[in-house]
Protein backbone atom coordinates (compact mmCIF):
# COMPACT_ATOMS: atom_id res chain seq x y z
CA UNK A 1 0.00 0.00 0.00
CA UNK A 2 1.38 3.41 -1.01
CA UNK A 3 1.74 6.32 1.37
CA UNK A 4 -1.15 8.11 -0.33
CA UNK A 5 -3.45 5.11 0.22
CA UNK A 6 -2.51 5.01 3.90
CA UNK A 7 -3.21 8.72 4.24
CA UNK A 8 -6.54 8.64 2.41
CA UNK A 9 -7.61 5.60 4.49
CA UNK A 10 -7.37 7.74 7.60
CA UNK A 11 -10.02 10.17 6.30
CA UNK A 12 -13.77 9.53 6.52
CA UNK A 13 -15.72 10.41 3.40
CA UNK A 14 -19.16 8.81 4.11
CA UNK A 15 -21.12 9.32 7.33
CA UNK A 16 -24.47 7.62 7.92
CA UNK A 17 -26.36 5.48 10.44
CA UNK A 18 -28.60 2.49 9.97
CA UNK A 19 -30.60 1.60 13.07
CA UNK A 20 -30.10 -1.97 14.16
CA UNK A 21 -32.70 -2.12 16.93
CA UNK A 22 -35.91 -0.46 18.09
CA UNK A 23 -34.70 0.97 21.41
CA UNK A 24 -31.69 3.12 20.51
CA UNK A 25 -32.27 6.85 20.90
CA UNK A 26 -28.75 8.14 20.17
CA UNK A 27 -25.77 6.50 18.49
CA UNK A 28 -22.33 8.06 18.04
CA UNK A 29 -20.66 7.59 14.67
CA UNK A 30 -17.47 5.66 15.28
CA UNK A 31 -14.57 7.24 13.41
CA UNK A 32 -11.82 5.35 15.32
CA UNK A 33 -9.48 8.31 15.41
CA UNK A 34 -9.88 9.09 11.72
CA UNK A 35 -10.55 12.69 10.67
CA UNK A 36 -13.55 13.68 8.59
CA UNK A 37 -12.61 14.50 5.03
CA UNK A 38 -13.51 17.91 3.64
CA UNK A 39 -16.46 17.38 1.26
CA UNK A 40 -17.48 14.09 2.89
CA UNK A 41 -21.05 12.93 2.34
CA UNK A 42 -23.45 12.98 5.29
CA UNK A 43 -26.65 10.94 4.89
CA UNK A 44 -29.42 11.60 7.38
CA UNK A 45 -32.41 9.34 6.85
CA UNK A 46 -36.06 10.05 7.64
CA UNK A 47 -36.71 9.86 11.36
CA UNK A 48 -33.11 10.86 12.18
CA UNK A 49 -31.04 13.92 12.95
CA UNK A 50 -27.24 14.31 12.96
CA UNK A 51 -25.54 16.46 15.60
CA UNK A 52 -21.92 17.61 15.34
CA UNK A 53 -20.04 18.17 18.59
CA UNK A 54 -16.64 19.85 18.35
CA UNK A 55 -14.29 19.80 21.32
CA UNK A 56 -17.21 19.29 23.73
CA UNK A 57 -19.31 22.07 22.24
CA UNK A 58 -22.56 21.59 20.35
CA UNK A 59 -22.04 22.64 16.73
CA UNK A 60 -24.39 21.96 13.81
CA UNK A 61 -27.63 19.93 13.69
CA UNK A 62 -28.71 18.34 10.40
CA UNK A 63 -32.30 17.22 9.64
CA UNK A 64 -33.02 14.40 7.12
CA UNK A 65 -31.21 14.87 3.83
CA UNK A 66 -27.93 14.38 1.90
CA UNK A 67 -25.14 16.89 2.62
CA UNK A 68 -21.58 17.66 1.46
CA UNK A 69 -19.60 18.75 4.51
CA UNK A 70 -18.22 22.09 3.45
CA UNK A 71 -17.97 25.47 5.09
CA UNK A 72 -21.40 26.58 3.88
CA UNK A 73 -23.00 23.52 5.50
CA UNK A 74 -21.08 23.82 8.78
CA UNK A 75 -21.55 27.43 9.86
CA UNK A 76 -21.24 26.84 13.60
CA UNK A 77 -18.31 24.48 13.27
CA UNK A 78 -16.58 26.93 10.93
CA UNK A 79 -16.95 29.65 13.52
CA UNK A 80 -15.65 27.43 16.29
CA UNK A 81 -12.58 26.48 14.20
CA UNK A 82 -11.99 30.02 12.93
CA UNK A 83 -11.81 28.64 9.42
CA UNK A 84 -11.63 30.73 6.30
CA UNK A 85 -14.19 29.96 3.68
CA UNK A 86 -11.58 28.30 1.57
CA UNK A 87 -10.53 25.56 4.01
CA UNK A 88 -10.18 22.07 2.62
CA UNK A 89 -8.42 20.27 5.45
CA UNK A 90 -9.82 17.23 7.32
CA UNK A 91 -11.26 17.96 10.78
CA UNK A 92 -12.01 16.08 13.99
CA UNK A 93 -15.57 16.19 15.35
CA UNK A 94 -17.95 13.77 17.04
CA UNK A 95 -21.12 13.00 15.09
CA UNK A 96 -24.19 11.78 16.97
CA UNK A 97 -27.21 10.35 15.19
CA UNK A 98 -30.49 10.91 17.03
CA UNK A 99 -33.65 8.92 16.32
CA UNK A 100 -36.71 11.17 15.93
CA UNK A 101 -39.32 8.47 15.55
CA UNK A 102 -41.93 7.53 18.13
CA UNK A 103 -40.92 4.93 20.70
CA UNK A 104 -44.15 3.15 21.61
CA UNK A 105 -45.49 0.83 24.29
CA UNK A 106 -43.26 2.11 27.09
CA UNK A 107 -44.63 1.06 30.48
CA UNK A 108 -45.40 3.06 33.59
CA UNK A 109 -47.13 2.13 36.84
CA UNK A 110 -47.41 2.95 40.52
CA UNK A 111 -44.93 0.98 42.60
CA UNK A 112 -46.83 1.84 45.79
CA UNK A 113 -50.59 2.52 46.04
CA UNK A 114 -51.89 6.09 46.04
CA UNK A 115 -53.87 6.93 49.19
CA UNK A 116 -57.06 8.88 48.53
CA UNK A 117 -59.86 10.27 50.67
CA UNK A 118 -63.00 8.99 48.98
CA UNK A 119 -66.40 10.56 49.84
CA UNK A 120 -68.11 7.16 49.85
CA UNK A 121 -65.56 4.61 51.06
CA UNK A 122 -63.36 6.85 53.19
CA UNK A 123 -59.60 6.22 52.89
CA UNK A 124 -58.81 3.98 49.92
CA UNK A 125 -55.65 2.91 48.11
CA UNK A 126 -55.51 3.02 44.32
CA UNK A 127 -52.97 1.49 41.94
CA UNK A 128 -52.65 2.39 38.27
CA UNK A 129 -50.59 1.41 35.25
CA UNK A 130 -50.47 2.19 31.55
CA UNK A 131 -48.27 2.95 28.56
CA UNK A 132 -46.84 6.04 26.87
CA UNK A 133 -44.96 7.08 23.74
CA UNK A 134 -41.66 8.97 23.65
CA UNK A 135 -40.20 11.18 20.91
CA UNK A 136 -37.19 13.50 20.73
CA UNK A 137 -38.15 16.92 19.36
CA UNK A 138 -34.91 18.87 20.05
CA UNK A 139 -31.89 16.68 19.27
CA UNK A 140 -29.31 19.25 20.39
CA UNK A 141 -31.01 19.90 23.74
CA UNK A 142 -31.53 16.20 24.38
CA UNK A 143 -27.87 15.50 23.63
CA UNK A 144 -26.55 18.16 25.98
CA UNK A 145 -29.05 17.64 28.81
CA UNK A 146 -29.41 13.85 28.87
CA UNK A 147 -26.93 11.94 26.72
CA UNK A 148 -23.63 13.74 27.30
CA UNK A 149 -20.80 11.63 25.92
CA UNK A 150 -22.68 8.33 25.94
CA UNK A 151 -21.97 6.64 22.63
CA UNK A 152 -25.10 4.44 22.61
CA UNK A 153 -28.09 5.77 24.51
CA UNK A 154 -31.26 3.60 24.67
CA UNK A 155 -34.75 3.96 26.09
CA UNK A 156 -33.73 1.75 29.03
CA UNK A 157 -31.54 4.59 30.33
CA UNK A 158 -34.34 7.15 30.46
CA UNK A 159 -37.47 5.08 31.11
CA UNK A 160 -37.00 5.08 34.87
CA UNK A 161 -36.69 8.87 35.01
CA UNK A 162 -39.79 9.43 32.86
CA UNK A 163 -41.77 6.76 34.72
CA UNK A 164 -40.96 8.42 38.06
CA UNK A 165 -42.09 11.78 36.67
CA UNK A 166 -45.38 10.32 35.37
CA UNK A 167 -46.18 8.53 38.64
CA UNK A 168 -45.37 11.61 40.73
CA UNK A 169 -47.59 13.92 38.68
CA UNK A 170 -50.32 11.27 38.40
CA UNK A 171 -50.48 10.88 42.19
CA UNK A 172 -50.92 14.63 42.59
CA UNK A 173 -53.50 14.90 39.81
CA UNK A 174 -55.54 11.97 41.12
CA UNK A 175 -55.51 13.16 44.72
CA UNK A 176 -56.77 16.61 43.68
CA UNK A 177 -59.27 15.45 41.06
CA UNK A 178 -62.13 14.88 43.51
CA UNK A 179 -63.30 11.87 41.45
CA UNK A 180 -64.95 9.13 43.50
CA UNK A 181 -63.08 5.83 43.49
CA UNK A 182 -66.03 4.01 41.94
CA UNK A 183 -66.02 6.49 39.00
CA UNK A 184 -62.29 6.36 38.19
CA UNK A 185 -62.67 4.03 35.22
CA UNK A 186 -65.06 6.45 33.54
CA UNK A 187 -62.52 9.30 33.82
CA UNK A 188 -59.41 7.42 32.66
CA UNK A 189 -59.09 9.34 29.37
CA UNK A 190 -59.63 12.66 31.12
CA UNK A 191 -56.94 11.88 33.70
CA UNK A 192 -54.53 10.71 30.98
CA UNK A 193 -54.90 13.98 29.04
CA UNK A 194 -54.44 16.03 32.22
CA UNK A 195 -51.36 14.02 33.14
CA UNK A 196 -49.79 14.43 29.69
CA UNK A 197 -50.31 18.20 29.85
CA UNK A 198 -48.73 18.42 33.30
CA UNK A 199 -45.54 16.60 32.39
CA UNK A 200 -45.15 18.30 28.97
CA UNK A 201 -43.19 21.39 30.23
CA UNK A 202 -40.79 19.27 32.27
CA UNK A 203 -40.10 16.91 29.38
CA UNK A 204 -39.68 19.83 26.97
CA UNK A 205 -36.75 21.01 29.10
CA UNK A 206 -34.97 17.81 27.99
CA UNK A 207 -35.97 18.13 24.34
CA UNK A 208 -38.52 15.28 24.45
CA UNK A 209 -42.31 14.89 24.52
CA UNK A 210 -44.94 12.21 25.02
CA UNK A 211 -47.24 12.19 21.94
CA UNK A 212 -49.60 9.77 23.68
CA UNK A 213 -50.19 8.55 27.21
CA UNK A 214 -52.72 5.93 28.31
CA UNK A 215 -54.11 4.74 31.64
CA UNK A 216 -54.94 1.09 31.09
CA UNK A 217 -56.23 0.24 34.55
CA UNK A 218 -56.91 1.72 37.98
CA UNK A 219 -57.65 -0.78 40.74
CA UNK A 220 -58.40 -0.80 44.46
CA UNK A 221 -57.53 -3.43 47.09
CA UNK A 222 -59.44 -6.70 46.91
CA UNK A 223 -61.37 -6.03 50.12
CA UNK A 224 -62.68 -2.71 48.74
CA UNK A 225 -63.66 -4.34 45.44
CA UNK A 226 -65.42 -7.11 47.40
CA UNK A 227 -67.37 -4.45 49.35
CA UNK A 228 -68.40 -2.80 46.08
CA UNK A 229 -69.59 -6.16 44.75
CA UNK A 230 -71.64 -6.74 47.91
CA UNK A 231 -73.18 -3.32 47.68
CA UNK A 232 -74.12 -3.96 44.06
CA UNK A 233 -75.69 -7.28 45.05
CA UNK A 234 -77.67 -5.57 47.81
CA UNK A 235 -78.98 -3.04 45.32
CA UNK A 236 -80.05 -5.82 42.97
CA UNK A 237 -81.92 -7.64 45.76
CA UNK A 238 -83.98 -4.60 46.75
CA UNK A 239 -85.97 -5.10 50.02
CA UNK A 240 -83.43 -6.96 52.16
CA UNK A 241 -85.97 -7.86 54.90
CA UNK A 242 -88.32 -9.55 52.46
CA UNK A 243 -85.38 -11.25 50.74
CA UNK A 244 -84.09 -12.61 54.08
CA UNK A 245 -87.50 -14.01 54.96
CA UNK A 246 -87.79 -15.59 51.54
CA UNK A 247 -84.37 -17.24 52.01
CA UNK A 248 -85.42 -18.54 55.42
CA UNK A 249 -88.65 -19.95 54.03
CA UNK A 250 -86.78 -21.65 51.20
CA UNK A 251 -84.33 -23.21 53.67
CA UNK A 252 -87.20 -24.49 55.85
CA UNK A 253 -88.96 -25.94 52.82
CA UNK A 254 -85.79 -27.74 51.75
CA UNK A 255 -85.37 -29.12 55.28
CA UNK A 256 -89.00 -30.28 55.36
CA UNK A 257 -88.50 -32.22 52.12
CA UNK A 258 -85.86 -34.35 53.83
CA UNK A 259 -87.85 -35.81 56.79
CA UNK A 260 -85.12 -38.18 57.87
CA UNK A 261 -82.37 -35.58 57.97
CA UNK A 262 -81.37 -34.37 61.43
CA UNK A 263 -79.48 -31.48 59.81
CA UNK A 264 -82.63 -30.47 57.91
CA UNK A 265 -84.61 -30.49 61.12
CA UNK A 266 -81.98 -28.38 62.86
CA UNK A 267 -81.88 -25.90 60.00
CA UNK A 268 -85.65 -25.70 60.02
CA UNK A 269 -85.69 -25.05 63.79
CA UNK A 270 -82.95 -22.45 63.46
CA UNK A 271 -84.68 -20.66 60.64
CA UNK A 272 -87.97 -20.77 62.51
CA UNK A 273 -86.32 -19.21 65.55
CA UNK A 274 -84.72 -16.56 63.30
CA UNK A 275 -88.07 -15.74 61.76
CA UNK A 276 -89.61 -15.55 65.24
CA UNK A 277 -86.89 -13.15 66.36
CA UNK A 278 -87.39 -11.07 63.23
CA UNK A 279 -91.12 -10.99 63.78
CA UNK A 280 -90.57 -9.88 67.39
CA UNK A 281 -89.26 -6.57 66.07
CA UNK A 282 -86.12 -4.63 67.06
CA UNK A 283 -84.70 -4.87 70.62
CA UNK A 284 -86.84 -7.99 71.32
CA UNK A 285 -90.15 -6.10 71.56
CA UNK A 286 -93.26 -7.71 70.13
CA UNK A 287 -94.64 -5.93 67.07
CA UNK A 288 -97.68 -3.74 67.42
CA UNK A 289 -100.97 -5.59 66.91
CA UNK A 290 -102.20 -5.49 63.38
CA UNK A 291 -105.40 -3.70 62.50
CA UNK A 292 -108.59 -5.82 62.66
CA UNK A 293 -109.21 -7.59 59.39
CA UNK A 294 -112.64 -9.24 58.82
CA UNK A 295 -112.52 -13.01 58.23
CA UNK A 296 -112.94 -14.28 54.69
CA UNK A 297 -116.41 -15.55 53.61
CA UNK A 298 -117.14 -19.24 54.30
CA UNK A 299 -116.68 -21.65 51.40
CA UNK A 300 -119.86 -22.57 49.45
CA UNK A 301 -121.80 -25.61 50.79
CA UNK A 302 -121.59 -28.79 48.79
CA UNK A 303 -124.85 -30.27 47.51
CA UNK A 304 -125.59 -33.92 46.81
CA UNK A 305 -127.79 -35.95 44.46
CA UNK A 306 -129.32 -39.35 45.33
CA UNK A 307 -129.88 -42.24 42.86
CA UNK A 308 -132.86 -44.51 43.60
CA UNK A 309 -134.68 -46.96 41.33
CA UNK A 310 -133.06 -45.60 38.16
CA UNK A 311 -133.92 -41.97 39.01
CA UNK A 312 -132.10 -39.13 40.73
CA UNK A 313 -133.26 -36.76 43.42
CA UNK A 314 -131.75 -33.59 44.71
CA UNK A 315 -129.83 -31.57 45.15
CA UNK A 316 -129.80 -31.81 48.96
CA UNK A 317 -127.76 -29.93 51.47
CA UNK A 318 -125.87 -31.67 54.26
CA UNK A 319 -128.56 -30.74 56.81
CA UNK A 320 -131.26 -32.30 54.68
CA UNK A 321 -129.21 -35.47 54.26
CA UNK A 322 -128.85 -35.62 58.06
CA UNK A 323 -132.62 -35.57 58.56
CA UNK A 324 -133.02 -38.25 55.86
CA UNK A 325 -130.45 -40.40 57.64
CA UNK A 326 -132.41 -40.13 60.89
CA UNK A 327 -135.72 -40.93 59.13
CA UNK A 328 -134.20 -43.85 57.20
CA UNK A 329 -134.45 -42.24 53.77
CA UNK A 330 -130.59 -42.27 53.49
CA UNK A 331 -128.47 -45.31 54.31
CA UNK A 332 -124.83 -46.19 54.00
CA UNK A 333 -125.59 -48.07 50.79
CA UNK A 334 -127.41 -45.14 49.14
CA UNK A 335 -125.63 -43.95 45.99
CA UNK A 336 -124.78 -40.22 46.07
CA UNK A 337 -122.95 -37.80 43.77
CA UNK A 338 -121.72 -34.19 44.12
CA UNK A 339 -120.30 -31.84 41.45
CA UNK A 340 -116.62 -32.61 40.94
CA UNK A 341 -116.93 -36.27 42.03
CA UNK A 342 -115.77 -38.91 39.52
CA UNK A 343 -119.04 -40.91 39.81
CA UNK A 344 -121.73 -42.35 42.06
CA UNK A 345 -120.46 -43.57 45.45
CA UNK A 346 -122.10 -45.18 48.46
CA UNK A 347 -122.75 -42.60 51.19
CA UNK A 348 -120.98 -44.71 53.82
CA UNK A 349 -117.70 -44.55 51.86
CA UNK A 350 -117.59 -40.74 51.93
CA UNK A 351 -116.05 -39.43 55.17
CA UNK A 352 -118.13 -36.26 55.12
CA UNK A 353 -121.41 -38.24 54.90
CA UNK A 354 -120.36 -41.26 56.98
CA UNK A 355 -120.55 -39.08 60.09
CA UNK A 356 -124.30 -38.62 59.50
CA UNK A 357 -124.96 -42.26 60.32
CA UNK A 358 -123.26 -42.05 63.72
CA UNK A 359 -125.63 -39.35 64.92
CA UNK A 360 -128.81 -41.55 64.95
CA UNK A 361 -128.82 -44.29 67.58
CA UNK A 362 -128.97 -47.87 66.32
CA UNK A 363 -132.35 -49.70 66.37
CA UNK A 364 -133.38 -50.79 69.89
CA UNK A 365 -132.85 -54.39 70.80
CA UNK A 366 -135.92 -56.68 70.63
CA UNK A 367 -138.04 -56.88 73.76
CA UNK A 368 -137.36 -59.90 75.98
CA UNK A 369 -139.92 -62.72 75.79
CA UNK A 370 -142.68 -62.66 78.32
CA UNK A 371 -142.22 -64.86 81.32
Amino acid sequence: MSLWDRLTGEFIDVIDWTEDDRRTLVSRFERHGAAIKYGAKLTVREGQAAVFVHEGQLADVFPPGLYLLETNNLPVLTTLQHWDHGFKSPFLSDVYFVSLRRFQNLKWGTKNPIILRDPEFGIVRVRAFGTYELRIVDPGLFLTEIVGTDGAFTTDEIEFQIRSLIVSRFSNALANSGIAAIDLAGHADQLADLLRQRIAPELAAYGIQTPALFIENMSMPQEVEAAIDKRAAMGAVGDLDRYARFQQAEAMRAAAEAPGSAMGAAIGMGMGAGMGAGMAGPWGRAPAPAAHVPPPPPPPERVWHIAENGATRGPFGKAELGRMAVEGGLTRETLVWTPGAPGWTQAGEIDELARLFTVAPPPPPPAPPAA
